[in-house]
């Protein structure tokens, strides 16, 4: 095996072994995304009365919306934990070791990435559980695929502003300003025709827009154009902040 992926698989064994060791944590990241299931749930189940609403149960809208908001509030902890990490000086005995800093990047990332992938796994029974369904058609494997390019590339993204910040305090801040207008510019919660017209020009470059119009696809068993022009703009993205992220991590002293 050549010696970067032999980095990248022993890095992630390390980073999993730790969360092995705690975790309640993964359960913890669920609590939100399930309160915001059960009561957005039942604030908005009205809107599926309405003609022009593309289902018989707003659950099974909501369902894909909030399996991606686990995604984004996942991934932008990621930052916070690298800070924490280089406060440690974790992160300065691996810049000095003979490893590839790319397998530094890219072991977190996959790391962040598996663990949003259990947490979205239970999720989606509980949702079931809720009244939602479940994925058709292969479905549940599409959106393992699409939950782990969400969470590699957000990840990517709160570490690369991590390593621009240096602290924690304006990361946070920072994560809280762009995951909720995100989610928000999105049609996680509401169709995308039922925003105004202004917002849905933004929601066209928003990466959770995508993402949650995929997981969609996907509990519907629909894979059409859209569905693959989806996945390949994620694809892009994640690729894109994966590419930023390293960058940013080879010029760290």
């Amino acid at each position: 095996m050549p010696y970067f992926l032999l980095d990248i698989k022993n890095l992630f064994f390390k980073y999993l072994t730790l969360t092995w060791r705690m975790p309640m944590w993964t359960l913890f990241g669920l609590i939100q995304p399930l309160l915001w299931l059960v009561i957005f749930g039942q604030l908005f189940k009205g809107l599926s009365q309405l003609p022009q609403f593309p289902e018989d149960n707003y659950v099974n809208f909501l369902t894909p919306g909030i399996i991606v908001m686990t995604v984004l509030f996942g991934a932008s902890w990621s930052g916070v934990s690298l800070l924490r990490d280089l406060r440690h000086g974790i992160m300065e005995k691996l810049f000095v070791a003979p490893i590839d800093r790319s397998s530094i990047v890219l072991s977190r990332l996959l790391h962040n990435g598996f663990t949003v992938v259990i947490q979205v796994f239970l999720l989606i029974i509980v949702a079931f559980v809720l009244g939602a369904g479940l994925p058709s058609g292969g479905g549940i494997f599409w959106i393992w695929i699409i939950v782990l390019m969400l969470a590699v590339g957000f990840s990517a993204v709160s570490n690369t502003l991590a390593m621009m910040l240096k602290r924690e305090e304006p990361l946070v801040v920072m994560g809280n300003m762009l995951t909720l207008p995100l989610l928000f510019f999105s049609p996680a919660l509401v169709p995308k025709s039922f925003m105004p017209f202004w917002m849905q020009l933004v929601s066209m470059i928003n990466p959770v827009t995508y993402g949650v119009e995929a997981v969609r696809a996907c509990y519907r068993g629909v894979f059409l154009q859209p569905f693959y022009t989806s996945i390949t703009i994620l694809l892009l993205f994640s690729f894109a902040a994966i590419s930023v992220s390293a960058a940013i991590f080879q010029k760290t002293e």
